[in-house]
């Protein structure tokens, strides 16, 4: 793949592989590749039965990878996500059994039901893609994506996620319910017996990764990395905020913006690919102040007037 034409053809490819199986939520599937070309990791925040697990089934299906689902509960340990060293008495030496966490696609289900130590687990290798047990590194592979979940109507017995660990997620999406079109869909599918083993691989992981690099090449003007400087900013100086984002979320937004091109076919950012993700990208790096919390003001919103309030840098044409 050498073209952005056959670039985006791939990836509409793996959307279409998608959406068979995601009915009616092509703005999601579109989200998800763009998470995925940025390499980046996905937080979905919904109620179950959605098709969580279906997204990432179908996304590692699509690149021809492997996936796992981990099933996060209070008991878990760090060493269930990461591997363990073992020790092996007629070798007489330790020997790495990798944890469920060495695939290319990691589904954490119900992230927010472990400990935070447990949960901590996930920082190293979502951010360095690589685990250290025993002060020995072991990378996974190549690409890789965590999907975590988390139910927002189910407080008991869960941990939140603390600001360091949301951070390392590009984006948070919520799925929604499906139209009633959709919804028919879905039982006409398993009326008619459908299944993941009729999802074909449309690349290779290897192919995926090349992908990857090539979208980290997308041209971005340096007006609009100082536009992009300006957002983040600008949420720093937002009064509702007590924590604006970080530059680590100027780098996401630049990731994501550069990945939204290419999902649409161009091989340069413009200024509508970053308003596109932002909504996505920074709303969960804010911490608000308490005072605007109680009057119903939310991260969104602090997001959606920044937008609207920094200008956009003249001599970039949108679409």
């Amino acid at each position: 793949m050498t073209t952005i034409a056959e670039m985006s053809e791939t990836v509409n490819g793996i959307a279409r592989n998608i959406n068979a199986v995601m009915r009616g939520k092509e703005e999601v599937v579109s989200l998800t590749l763009t998470c995925l070309l940025a390499e980046g990791h996905l937080l979905i925040e919904d109620v179950p039965g959605l098709g969580k697990t279906s997204l990432a089934r179908a996304l590692a299906r699509s690149i021809g990878g492997s996936w796992n689902r981990i099933q996060f509960t209070p008991d878990l340990l760090p060493g269930d996500i990461t591997g363990v060293s073992i020790f092996r008495q007629g070798a007489d030496v330790f020997e790495f059994r990798p944890g469920p966490v060495f695939c290319n696609i990691v589904l954490a289900d119900e992230i927010n039901r472990a400990s935070p130590r447990t949960q901590s687990a996930l920082l190293e290798v979502m951010a360095e893609h690589t685990v250290t047990v025993d002060g020995t590194s072991h990378r996974v592979p190549r690409p890789f994506m965590v999907i975590a979940t988390q139910n927002p109507v189910e407080q008991d017995g869960t941990y939140p996620l603390p600001e360091a660990q949301l951070d390392r997620f590009l984006m948070r999406l919520s799925i929604g319910y499906p139209d009633r079109q959709a919804e028919a869909d879905i039982l006409r599918d398993e009326h008619a017996g459908r299944s993941f083993d009729d999802v074909q691989p449309v690349i290779s992981a290897d192919q995926l990764q090349q992908l990857i690099q090539l979208t980290a090449r997308t041209h971005v003007a340096d007006s609009l990395l100082d536009y992009m400087v300006s957002l983040t900013t600008a949420t720093r100086e937002h009064p509702a905020v007590l924590l604006g984002c970080s530059p680590r979320a100027s780098v996401a937004l630049l990731r994501a913006a550069r990945a939204r091109a290419v999902v649409v076919g161009r091989e340069h950012v413009l200024p509508s690919d970053v308003q596109y993700v932002a909504p996505h990208v920074l709303p969960h790096r804010l911490l608000m102040s308490t005072r605007e919390l109680t009057r119903g003001t939310t991260p969104a919103d602090v997001i959606a007037s920044v937008l609207q309030s920094v200008p956009v840098p003249p001599g970039t044409a949108q679409p």
